[in-house]
């Protein structure tokens, strides 16, 4: 048995006041089968009519978002749980409503709603407060596509008096905010780093061409230029705001997914052999992309993309999920650790197209050789005290670290760097009992890659 006392950094205000110092056990212990956590595909199902679409899941995958129609046909927004399955939220007075995102914890729902007069308002809704106008930027219409991790802070695209679509920065403090424009006359917003500080989406350059943009409020807005065409738009950002992902056009004018940060400039993704792409969501550290892509035949899939493995097709991943025929078409959002997915597709068994959520999770850490496997699990979930985390390896995996980092994706425990990991089933004890209550993230690098599983703590 092997006993290390760790020490962890800051985790940011008031940190040093919550944390104690770790008491890690490190037992290594005879290759035993354990059952491990298997992968889901969940269809979501309707309310009452034909179409559906996801557009954000919380931090732990317990709650989606998206719209869905009614038995009217209608579109409306929905908050979906696993226990109360698909909630209408309802609209502002009219009869149309459609969600885009949702806090980390899954209480708060951004979107837009028709009023009374028949005009898009961008709404923000809770359990306890119902559906709230936003407002708009003095025009009559708006739309919120984004928000913070802790749902303090929306963003969308909201009329001016103008009758011009601007980006805007909505709190409950200052209201709704323009974010101004690349020197054309219109923009939105579409995403917001977790703690509301960045802020991207598109805008108009004075040539008239939409380009993707990453907004500060020191420095204000950034043009992040296009693949060699004319225009682009950003669609995700990482917690930090470093990492932007979204659709630009090439040279020869194919819309391509991209992955952006200062450093390195735009990335072009590739497709799954055809010859366009779309990048919609990113993981918290900006290291897993989503989107869709054509194949070689023009078929649209979803895919996922690391710089380790490039742009895989989720169905050709997933296929033993897919026995039934069904198609994954388009990957939408990822939380915060990249273990879920939701998107659209079609679903064999009740022939028509549909909303899911993917549950990644089982495997873990595997090269695309076999020749190393790590399964990474938390027993017990959630956690009150202290929690043990599980690594099975098959076999030798080489140098691992393992950290916890925060809904803002801050490291706030490091329990092994670059340890080697012989075979056999190890297990490090974390003791959970000076935490804030929520939602944590446990990140498992291997030689062979990276796997995520959520730390629920609960008081």
């Amino acid at each position: 048995m092997f006993v290390a006392t760790f020490m962890h950094g800051t985790m940011g205000k008031g940190a040093a006041r919550r944390w104690r110092a770790l008491w890690l056990v490190w037992v290594v212990v005879a290759w035993a089968a354990q059952p491990s956590l298997a992968q889901r595909l969940i269809w979501l199902g309707t309310l009452g009519g034909w179409e559906i679409e996801t557009t954000g899941v919380s931090a732990d995958g317990s709650v989606v978002v998206g719209w869905a129609q009614d038995t009217a046909w209608q579109r409306r927004a929905f908050r979906w749980t696993a226990v109360g399955g698909m909630q209408d939220l309802g609209t502002l007075g009219g009869d149309r409503s459609e969600a885009f995102g949702v806090s980390a914890d899954g209480s708060v729902v951004v979107g837009w709603a028709y009023n009374a007069k028949g005009y898009q308002r961008a709404f923000r809704w809770t359990a306890a407060g119902g559906m709230q106008d936003l407002g708009t930027l003095g025009g009559d219409e708006s739309v919120a596509l984004g928000v913070s991790a802790d749902g303090s802070v929306v963003v969308g695209w909201a009329h001016n008096a103008a009758g011009q679509a601007r980006a805007f920065r909505w709190t409950a403090a200052g209201g709704m905010q323009d974010l101004g424009t690349l020197g054309g006359s219109e923009g939105g917003a579409y995403d917001v780093s977790a703690d509301g500080s960045v802020v991207v989406g598109w805008a108009r350059n004075a040539a008239g061409y939409g380009r993707a943009f990453r907004w500060r409020a020191v420095g204000g807005m950034q043009d992040l230029g296009t693949l060699g065409g004319g225009s682009s738009g950003a669609w995700g950002v990482s917690a930090d705001g470093s990492v932007v992902v979204g659709g630009a056009y090439n040279a020869v004018g194919w819309m391509r997914a991209f992955r952006w940060t200062a450093a390195g400039g735009m990335q072009d993704l590739g497709t799954l052999g055809g010859s366009q792409s779309m990048a919609y969501g990113v993981s918290a550290d900006g290291s897993v992309v989503v989107g869709d892509a054509q194949d070689a035949t023009w078929r649209w899939r979803a895919f996922r993309w690391t710089a380790a493995g490039g742009m895989e097709d989720l169905n050709i991943t997933y296929a033993h999920l897919l026995t039934d025929g069904s198609k994954l078409y388009r990957a939408n959002a990822i939380s915060p650790d990249g273990r879920y997915i939701v998107g659209g597709g079609y679903n064999a068994a009740k022939w028509r197209e549909e909303a899911f959520l993917l549950d990644t999770q089982g495997t873990g850490v595997e090269e695309r050789s076999g020749a190393t496997r790590v399964r990474l699990r938390l027993l017990p979930q959630p956690v009150h005290e202290r929690v043990v985390l599980e690594l099975e390896a098959a076999e030798a995996a080489g140098r691992v670290t393992l950290a916890v980092s925060d809904v803002l994706g801050r490291v706030v425990a490091e329990l092994l760097r670059g340890t080697v990991l012989p075979p056999g089933v190890h297990r490090v004890e974390l003791d959970v009992r000076a935490w804030a209550a929520g939602q944590y993230t446990v990140v498992l690098r291997t030689e062979a890659g990276s796997t995520a599983v959520p730390l629920v703590v609960v008081r």
